[in-house]
């Protein structure tokens, strides 16, 4: 018995210890900045949760036949997160990335972001995770058509707005304003950014990448600092940022380095912005732009300049990078570009953040005029539409920078609490 007992002893004393619980993941950068600005407005942890949470979340599946005659399946997505302010609001993603915890981020991020601009939405975003690059013409369409097939029930003029986003443009948002007038008659507010031809507005392909700019130029008003000779180089030369160099180039600011999926280039003197838009649209590059030399995708981030704007996917800006940009101001033109600790090395760093439900939020501005202009049936002039942008971000960058001055919080910080509390009010307001 004492041998069984001492054998027993050391069988105990050899065993290995239990192995630790995984470590719960991070939360979400979105959802980190919306914890830190309910805790500075005094919100409790039950508000936090349901500023948060998203009302309803939808995903299908979506079988197309291909060309070939082969079948594929993808998924469709549609999250709408708060709706007291008005209808959900928000893009539709065509990547083959994204996923619902995304979607669920980005509808979140919707709803701050027209809250703090002040328009009548709520928030919501979608996707369908293909990439459009590999699909013909008539497979898209055909996607697209099937994604309307399954969710026309949850969407509508006074219910939930989809609009274009990354992956998606003016021509798949036709399609989805044709499949709903199949089944419930010509509905052109069902969507925004279409083209023009169909209801769309003059000026909203550009919103999202001039409204930046003007973002940017109350920046340097704010400052009291001029824009003439300024620097900015810009992550993302797609419709934003392809829009926001043309914008910036106006305003005197020299665009010294652009970058898209295939490279980058470089010019300290300045890039010649009408030469590298055409170069673009021929080529569908900007690699191999006359008088500007090669450059790496990721050393134009760490490259001296006076603004840094990440205009292509999310979290462009990490903790892998934050402590090697010069800028002194980085413009978040892409929605979620930098991620919660990027944003607090940025911060300790003393580099001015231009978050992006102000940065971006152009577009959505834009998409309200044409929403009204569709349920009015009167078209606005391309003069009015500026001129009615411009107005509603100057008045929302003010808002956002006195209330930074008075908290002495960062512009982040002082933009979620002014969304948060008009989204709180509207949403108690009403009634849980």
């Amino acid at each position: 018995m004492a041998d069984h007992g001492k054998r027993t002893k050391a069988r105990k004393k050899a065993a290995p210890a239990a192995a630790a619980a995984p470590a719960a993941p991070a939360a979400p950068a979105h959802a980190r900045f919306l914890k830190k600005a309910c805790d500075r407005l005094g919100y409790d942890e039950q508000a936090y949760r349901v500023l948060l949470g998203a009302s309803r979340e939808i995903r299908v599946e979506l079988p197309l036949r291909r060309d070939d005659g082969s079948l594929s399946l993808f998924n469709g997505y549609r999250v709408q997160h708060h709706n007291s302010r008005g209808p959900y609001k928000g893009g539709l993603r065509f990547h083959p990335s994204i996923d619902m915890d995304e979607i669920r981020g980005l509808a979140c991020l919707m709803s701050l972001k027209t809250a703090l601009v002040n328009v009548p939405f709520g928030g919501a975003k979608g996707g369908i995770d293909c990439d459009p690059a590999a699909l013909s013409g008539r497979e898209l369409e055909a996607l697209t058509r099937r994604f309307v097939s399954k969710i026309h029930r949850d969407i509508g003029r006074n219910i939930d707005i989809p609009a274009p986003d990354v992956g998606s443009n003016a021509q798949i948002m036709a399609w989805i304003h044709d499949e709903y007038a199949k089944i419930y008659g010509y509905t052109p507010a069902v969507v925004t950014g279409k083209p023009v031809d169909m209801g769309g507005c003059v000026g909203r392909e550009a919103a999202t990448g001039r409204g930046a700019a003007i973002v940017i130029r109350e920046h340097a008003k704010h400052r009291a600092e001029p824009l003439d000779g300024t620097t900015a180089v810009i992550q993302g030369f797609g419709n934003v940022g392809a829009h926001l160099a043309q914008a910036l180039h106006e305003l005197a600011v020299r665009v010294i380095a652009v970058s898209d999926s295939e490279g980058a280039v470089v010019n300290r003197d300045g890039l010649p912005v009408e030469a590298l838009l055409a170069h673009k649209a021929a080529t569908g590059s900007v690699v191999g732009c006359p008088e500007a030399a090669p450059a790496d995708s990721a050393a134009i981030l760490r490259l001296k300049c006076d603004f840094l704007i990440p205009a292509a996917l999310g979290n462009a800006i990490d903790e892998g990078n934050a402590r090697r940009i010069k800028a002194r101001t980085v413009a978040e033109a892409a929605n979620a570009a930098i991620t919660a600790p990027a944003d607090e090395i940025l911060r300790q760093r003393d580099i001015a953040v231009l978050p992006d439900i102000l940065a971006n939020a152009g577009g959505v501005i834009v998409s309200y005029f044409e929403w009204a202009q569709n349920l009015q049936q009167f078209p606005w002039s391309a003069d009015r539409v500026a001129d009615e942008l411009s107005a509603k971000l100057e008045a929302a960058a003010a808002d956002v920078f006195a209330l930074a001055t008075g908290q002495d919080c960062s512009f982040r910080d002082a933009a979620y609490m002014i969304a948060i509390r008009r989204l709180k009010d509207a949403f108690w307001t009403a009634g849980i």
